[in-house]
């Protein structure tokens, strides 16, 4: 199964459509991988994004199921570690032993995922840290409060993404004090009261 934040490794540039910049061309000669995008596609094909080395770099386009070689959760890289002096790598470390301790499956998304799973280079020194938390089960609003003082103390800013059965919700907004949240998933994003029962939508 292929979940949003996803890296998968196998697209050459012969997959890519006829117009992608040249950038995206590189990416891809240089064996980086795509993260996979909360989008719609076409059955035997998967939504991906590409990465550029600069910050507005981002390209969005899909990939063959059959060429995937490799496939990395987000899940899979929090105990993995960069010997970069960096405020996300110091935030990561800081935050570890804690979210390791709650009794969600957290994982390493964004920038630092990319760098950790693909040894690509992503992070700078104004770089956030972004998280996800896997939450098939609800999360109060209590709790994602509690979470959020966790995540502020550290030494970068923290994104926490929630994944919910029904898609993603930033915890931010979650923990926050507006009735509504807006709640994505591969074919919309929609306010809704609760992000795990979602049929209750704003008009």
């Amino acid at each position: 199964m292929l979940l949003a934040h996803d890296l998968l490794w196998g697209m050459t540039p012969e997959q890519l459509p006829a117009a992608a910049p040249s950038w995206v061309i590189e990416s891809i000669s240089a064996g980086q991988p795509v993260v996979v995008r909360r989008a719609t596609s076409a059955p035997g094909q998967i939504a991906v994004g590409v990465r550029g080395r600069l910050r507005e770099q981002r390209y969005a386009t899909v990939m063959s199921v059959d060429a995937i070689q490799r496939q990395v959760r987000p899940e899979a890289l929090c105990h993995v570690s960069i010997d970069r002096d960096l405020p996300a790598v110091r935030a990561l470390n800081q935050l570890r032993p804690m979210l390791d301790s709650c009794e969600w499956v957290w994982g390493v998304s964004g920038s630092a995922g990319f760098e950790l799973a693909s040894g690509f280079q992503a992070l700078h020194e104004g770089s956030d840290l972004d998280l996800i938390l896997r939450t098939p089960q609800p999360l109060d609003r209590v709790q994602a409060q509690e979470l959020v003082k966790l995540l502020d103390a550290a030494v970068c800013l923290v994104d926490m993404q929630l994944q919910t059965p029904n898609g993603a919700v930033a915890l931010r907004e979650w923990a926050g004090i507006s009735q509504w949240v807006l709640l994505k998933n591969a074919s919309e994003a929609c306010l809704v009261i609760d992000p795990w029962n979602p049929q209750e939508q704003a008009a």
